[in-house]
């Protein structure tokens, strides 16, 4: 299989992975504001839900089996990089609220109208729990993995001659402070993380085609899993090259940066597909020129997302 195939894969698969990455985090957000909800006003909920308001139904809203236990799952959902053991628990939940509607429309002393429209509501969100669950417990054994590329205007002797040489990675990935060449093909690599503490890694180059291919990986003792291949490949009619990166990591700081990065809205691929940006920028004009338009939150580079990226079909998106 070519390196060009093997990318095309890469990104589908990582691409998948990713939407229902973004799918349980929706269902997060949506739990926990359910969740509160329930608690906050149980009355109203259940008047919406068509179900008879009384005393013992509102104190059943607010309790462990209802809005206490939708904030918990939003809450695990949030603060895990694979959620596959909180999205199973809202198919659990999803199945009492199911089991507790259609108990409801048994009673003539309910809306049951409204517990129709209720209950297929829940059905809905449930199938939607289900296939996220069931997509994140295949990729339970994996650490995360992404895979971005971008054309640039360049040969694929001089982008490979750019990333070979590490010190100038941390020009175009701003989280990294440094990275130190040293010899055998080894390099120290320093980042910041989460609340200002810096992490500090060895790594090794493992493999290397001359302007084609370089990947290499962290030493085992290293206190942050990374590993990453990039390959540059002629664009179509041998204009510039495409440039693929994937990348294995484990985040710095385990859950904390995973929760950091989902909470701030920029996950690891964002950062990515950001840094790429910076790269063709810095690779082409020798400059990184960053925008602050409102339709990107904070500063980014000013290049569009959709101009000059790899689409799926492997062919360079113009403006």
């Amino acid at each position: 299989m070519s390196t060009r195939s093997q990318f095309s894969n890469g990104s589908r698969d990582g691409s998948a992975e990713h939407k229902y990455q973004r799918i349980a985090n929706g269902l997060g957000w949506f739990s926990i504001g359910l969740g509160m909800a329930e608690i906050a006003a149980p009355g109203a909920i259940a008047e919406i839900c068509g179900v008879r308001n009384d005393g013992t139904r509102r104190t059943l809203l607010r309790s462990p089996l209802y809005g206490m236990r939708e904030v918990a799952a939003g809450v695990g959902i949030l603060t895990q990089a694979t959620p596959r053991g909180w999205m199973w628990g809202r198919v659990a939940g999803d199945i009492m609220d199911i089991a507790s509607l259609t108990s409801a429309l048994a009673s003539s002393e309910n809306d049951r109208k409204r517990v129709s429209g209720a209950l297929a509501a829940v059905l809905g969100v449930t199938a939607l729990d289900y296939i996220c669950a069931q997509r994140l417990s295949r990729t339970a054994n994996h650490k995360p993995q992404i895979t971005k590329s971008i054309w640039v205007n360049k040969s694929p002797e001089e982008a490979y001659s750019f990333w070979h040489n590490f010190d100038n990675l941390p020009r175009f990935m701003p989280y990294l402070e440094s990275v130190q060449v040293l010899n055998d093909g080894r390099s120290r690599w320093r980042a910041k993380g989460p609340l200002g503490k810096i992490f500090e890694w060895d790594a090794r180059i493992e493999r290397e085609q001359p302007n084609r291919l370089i990947a290499w990986r962290s030493l085992d003792a290293s206190e942050v899993f990374h590993a990453a291949t990039v390959s540059f490949e002629p664009g179509p009619g041998g204009r510039g090259t495409i440039v693929a990166v994937e990348l294995k990591y484990n985040p710095p700081a385990g859950q904390i940066g995973v929760t950091l990065a989902k909470l701030f809205g920029k996950g690891a691929g964002e950062m990515i597909r950001e840094d790429l940006r910076k790269f063709k920028q810095l690779i082409e004009t020798g400059e990184i020129i960053e925008s602050d338009a409102s339709i990107y939150p904070g500063m980014h580079a000013a290049q569009p997302p959709r101009e000059n990226e790899w689409s799926s079909r492997r062919e360079p998106l113009r403006a």
